[in-house]
């Protein structure tokens, strides 16, 4: 007769995986709380302490490690010195280990004392999985309540394949690990960090055609998006993932329905709007010479008349990222399979989140920049006061501009983006570019500057082309030559107090 260990924190399904066993002929070892929900359910067990003759000890910290149990785990079905030393022992083998583990996660946010907290580290349940998982040859591991149903539909059908046993093998050492991680983090006090890169997804290739690519979750996370469209043969691939990252964390910086052109991580239009289709129209507008290959954000379901519009206008557009589609817009989207579209699962979430960047052999890691400037945040630093269209437009530049690379400047006008210059060695020259972008439409605009002015230069070359009101964080040690350079030109001024580089 087979034999299954389950023994789980998390009782989700454990029942109905129990009473399915129970019908395929399983004899069905367990514990502590697993093993009265079963017993209450009329699921004949049998208990550990039976196999072993030896009770949970020291609180229940000591239960399942028992020769009894290790033993039937990892013994080789197929080497005849382990089942010769089995059957002296009186060990019989375990098919079927299905553990979930202490929610040492959960307590970690419930920010419990460290007595409490030590108590909630699993010592049985890695040691039963990872004992299964390098067995995986003859034992299946289950570490989560999603794989129930594949594993005793196998059963049910014949038996489990040896395929799914060392998917759910691997599965079950990248818990562990994950596990592991968290444990080593918390205890140190974050000096030590250990993140798990799983369900990886091969990529088209790198940041050039000669480079691999692939994208991973991390561990204990969903991912957030999925694909709706992408050519056949033709994944996604590393920079079309990193732009509609920047692309996606943009538009979500606005309430309003918003659209932003993103190329090479950089924001080539953007516009804010009463509806969705007005903004994109608007943005794409913005600098349609930049817009070629274009990654397209919205934060609102993309419809079917901005798919007509990208069609209509021949916009070479390579991504289209949004937290939906209405489905007359897929229909529409089919006519332009190269077109690749990412639904994003959910916002971007402000309170949370890490970001990890690998340089010289090493890891730098970060929260994210989730600061908000809202208009009490700002301070008029010079006579002429901003009128209060200009402060709206200040602040939309202001979200602008905290997702254009350093040094970043920010033309914008009636809530759009008419010139943009970034990623220069030299602030006024991103000015000059913004300028250049933006042609006429820069008079009366304001401009947003990621970070303080060093010189006036950048005021001057701002004033040159007929920008009314800068925003801007303040903080140089000239701060008064351009303040004082602001108000001879008759510009409006305020600051932020906050930087907001991107490099």
């Amino acid at each position: 007769m087979p034999r299954a260990l389950l023994s789980v924190s998390d009782k989700t399904g454990i029942v109905d995986l129990g009473k399915r066993l129970q019908t395929c002929g399983w004899e069905i070892l367990s514990t502590g709380g697993t093993q009265k929900a079963l017993k209450d359910a009329g699921i004949p067990v049998t208990p550990v302490e039976d196999v072993t003759q030896s009770p949970e000890c020291f609180g229940g910290r000591v239960k399942t490690m028992h020769p009894k149990i290790m033993g039937g785990i990892l013994m080789r079905r197929d080497n005849p010195s382990d089942v010769k030393e089995a059957q002296e022992q009186g060990i019989e083998p375990i098919d079927l280990v299905v553990v979930n583990l202490y929610p040492f996660e959960d307590a970690v946010k419930k920010n419990l004392e460290q007595s409490a907290l030590i108590e909630q580290i699993d010592i049985g349940g890695p040691t039963l999985l990872r004992s299964a998982a390098k067995n995986s040859a003859f034992v299946t591991v289950v570490c989560d309540v999603d794989d129930y149903e594949r594993v005793i539909v196998q059963i049910e059908n014949g038996g489990m394949k040896l395929e799914l046993r060392q998917e759910l093998a691997a599965k079950a050492f990248a818990r562990t690990a994950a596990y592991d991680a968290l444990i080593t983090e918390t205890l140190s006090q974050k000096k030590h960090a250990g993140i798990v890169l799983t369900n990886a997804l091969s990529l088209r290739y790198g940041e050039n055609p000669h480079q691999w690519g692939t994208y991973f979750d991390l561990y204990g996370t969903q991912r957030p998006w999925k694909v709706v469209q992408e050519e056949a043969g033709k994944p996604m691939s590393y920079l079309n993932l990193l732009d509609a990252d920047g692309a996606w964390n943009l538009v979500q910086e606005f309430s309003e329905p918003t659209a932003a052109c993103i190329k090479h991580a950089n924001p080539s239009g953007v516009a804010s709007d009463e509806n969705i289709t007005d903004a994109f129209q608007k943005s794409y507008d913005t600098d349609k010479l930049s817009a070629f290959g274009v990654i397209v954000a919205l934060n609102r379901p993309c419809n079917a008349e901005i798919i007509q519009k990208i069609i209509d206008q021949k916009i070479f557009a390579e991504v289209i990222i949004a937290p939906a589609y209405e489905p007359d817009a897929i229909e529409i989207l089919k006519q332009k399979p190269k077109i690749r579209a990412i639904e994003f699962l959910g916002t971007r979430n402000k309170e949370q989140g890490t970001l990890y960047r690998s340089v010289l052999g090493g890891m730098l890691v970060q929260n994210p920049d989730n600061s908000v400037v809202t208009e009490k945040d700002l301070t008029c630093v010079t006579d002429k006061k901003p009128t209060q269209e200009q402060i709206a437009d200040m602040l939309f530049a202001w979200n602008v501009v905290k997702h254009a690379k350093s040094n970043a400047i920010v033309f914008a006008k009636d809530l759009v983006s008419v010139g943009i210059g970034c990623g220069q060695t030299s602030r006024v020259d991103s000015t000059w570019i913004a300028a250049k972008r933006a042609g006429d439409r820069a008079k009366g605009a304001v401009m947003a500057s990621d970070a303080f002015f060093p010189f006036p230069d950048s005021v001057e070359e701002a004033a040159k082309h007929g920008i009314a009101a800068i925003i801007q964080p303040g903080g140089s040690i000239r701060d008064a030559e351009v303040f004082a350079k602001a108000n001879e030109l008759g510009i409006a001024m305020v600051t932020t107090g906050v930087r907001v580089f991107r490099h």
